[in-house]
């Protein structure tokens, strides 16, 4: 893991939080985008070199909608930028981790993504990320 990629936040509205982000960070989201399969939208902001994902659910069986139902709006994930996603997977494999998806799929922001069962992480959700080249 080279570095944070990005800290991702649940919302419960992703047009009410880009008003209170664009306030708090002095500038709008540099990107915002819909991605079906994980039945969310999302918006990026970039605050010097750092890097802070909104998420909204699109539909209520989502993984963002029932992380809100039981915990409220707040930090969801913490992303870490890799060079090889399957290496590290297997990396983290070999060291007792649970990968909640073995094979990486498509995320937000042109990257590969896999995440870590946040039981075997002190209940930290850690996503994995692979720039699509």
């Amino acid at each position: 893991m080279r570095k944070i990629e990005h800290i991702g936040i649940a919302v419960k509205s992703l047009e009410t939080s880009n008003v209170l982000f664009e306030k708090l960070f002095g500038q709008p989201p540099y990107k915002e985008e819909e991605v079906v399969s994980e039945g969310v939208k999302t918006s990026f902001f970039m605050n010097g070199p750092n890097k802070i994902e909104l998420l909204e659910a699109t539909n209520p069986d989502s993984p963002i909608a029932k992380f809100i139902e039981k915990k409220g709006e707040g930090i969801h994930h913490i992303a870490f930028d890799v060079e090889d996603i399957l290496a590290e997977i297997s990396r983290l494999k070999e060291e007792g981790f649970t990968i909640l998806n073995e094979t990486p799929k498509k995320g937000a922001d042109n990257k590969l993504v896999a995440f870590l069962h946040p039981k075997g992480t002190n209940g930290v959700l850690v996503e994995l990320c692979q720039e699509i080249k």
